[in-house]
């Protein structure tokens, strides 16, 4: 299995994500600092900040996942167990967003989502329990009688 052209692919994807994250929200911000609109009497610029927060944390996230990532490419070596954390708790985060997305975005949106957990998850089995640096699971399986 090539193991490292997953992750260095998942970590490109990853890194690209990010800053497109971050550029959805601050949309958001804009469109809520430009109307002036509040939820129940909650502050706009609450608001603003808050979608800003969110974007950038996001964003962070993304990117530290991409790293992680990157470094498991590099390295050809399983994440640490942070590291793994990271990228089960970003599949899960995919995952949620791909079934909402379908239903408020589309097809499309969802089809990019379900294929960046495709791929980190794919980085996850690829470098798993089992995982040695220079053994493959054909090398370690015994010949058939």
């Amino acid at each position: 299995m090539a193991r490292r052209p997953i992750a260095l692919v998942t970590a490109a994807v990853l890194f690209l994500e990010a800053p497109g994250i971050v550029a959805i929200n601050a949309v958001m911000a804009g469109f809520l600092e430009a109307q002036s609109m509040s939820l129940d009497g909650m502050d706009p610029d609450a608001m603003v900040a808050g979608t800003w927060g969110l974007g950038i944390a996001s964003g962070v996230a993304l990117a530290l996942c991409a790293l992680v990532a990157l470094l498991a490419g590099v390295r050809d070596r399983r994440p640490g167990r942070l590291g793994r954390a990271l990228l089960i708790g970003c599949a899960i985060a995919h995952g949620v967003l791909g079934a909402v997305a379908v239903a408020l975005l589309g097809w499309g949106v969802f089809a990019f989502l379900v294929t960046v957990l495709g791929l980190v998850v794919l980085t996850l089995v690829a470098y798993g329990e089992g995982y040695e640096k220079g053994t493959d699971a054909a090398e370690e399986a015994p010949a058939p009688a």
